[in-house]
C-alpha cells in the first residue's frame, strides 16, 4: 500500500495534467474551433501523454463539452455578465451596455468570436452532445437578458430575449466578417427595441 504522501503527490499530478489538457483545449478550441482541432494537437501544446488525456476525458466529446462548460464560467458569468452588471446599475442601461463591452473586444487582435455559435455551426447533427451543450449555453445567456428585460418592465419577455440576442449574435458574426464598428451599430439597433418595447 503507498504511503499516504506518495498518493496524495499522484493526485496532484493528475490534478496538473488535467489542467494543462483544460487549458490547452480551451486555447485551441477558442481560436481554432473545436472539430478542427485534433487530439495530438491538444497533447502537443499540453505537453502531456495521450494516457493522461483520456484518463481524464473519455472522448475529445467529453473534453469538447468541458471547454464549452469553462468558456461559459470564464467568458458568459466571468467576463461578460460581470462587465455589464459592473458598467450600469438601470436594467436597460446593462441591456445596451452588451454592446458597449462587444465593442471594446471586438476591437482586440485576439478577439475569437462566440465559442457557441462556432461549435454548434461546426456540429450541425442536432443530437450531438457538443450541439446540445451549445444550445443549451446560449440559452442560459438569453436566461440573463430575459431577466434584465423583466426588470426593465418588458412584458414578454422572452420574445424580447430572443431579438435582443439576435442582435448580439449578429453582431458578432459581422465582426468575424471584419466590421469593427458591429457593437456601435447592435448599440443603435437596440436602443431602437428598447423605445419600440416602450422602455
Amino acid at each position: 500500500m503507498p504511503h499516504t504522501g506518495d498518493s496524495s503527490q499522484a493526485g496532484a499530478a493528475e490534478d496538473r495534467g488535467r489542467d494543462r489538457v483544460q487549458r490547452a483545449a480551451y486555447d485551441l478550441f477558442s481560436r481554432e474551433g473545436a472539430r478542427a482541432v485534433g487530439v495530438d494537437t491538444i497533447i502537443a501544446q499540453a505537453g502531456v501523454a495521450k494516457m493522461t488525456l483520456y484518463r481524464n476525458f473519455r472522448s475529445k466529446d467529453d473534453l469538447i463539452i468541458d471547454f464549452l462548460r469553462r468558456r461559459e464560467e470564464l467568458w458568459t458569468r466571468q467576463w461578460l455578465i460581470a462587465e455589464v452588471i459592473g458598467r450600469a446599475e438601470d436594467p436597460a442601461q446593462r441591456l445596451l451596455a452588451i454592446f458597449d463591452v462587444f465593442s471594446e473586444w471586438f476591437a482586440r487582435p485576439d478577439f475569437e468570436g462566440c465559442a457557441f455559435l462556432t461549435t454548434m455551426i461546426e456540429f450541425t447533427d442536432r443530437d450531438h452532445p457538443a450541439y446540445r451543450a451549445s444550445v443549451a449555453h446560449l440559452a442560459n445567456i438569453r436566461e440573463f437578458i430575459r431577466a434584465l428585460a423583466a426588470e426593465a418592465g418588458i412584458e414578454d419577455t422572452d420574445a424580447f430575449a430572443r431579438q435582443w440576442h439576435i442582435l448580439m449574435k449578429g453582431s458578432i458574426m459581422a465582426a468575424h466578417e471584419g466590421d469593427t464598428e458591429a457593437g456601435h451599430r447592435a448599440r443603435e439597433l437596440g436602443e431602437l427595441l428598447l423605445r419600440k418595447h416602450g422602455v
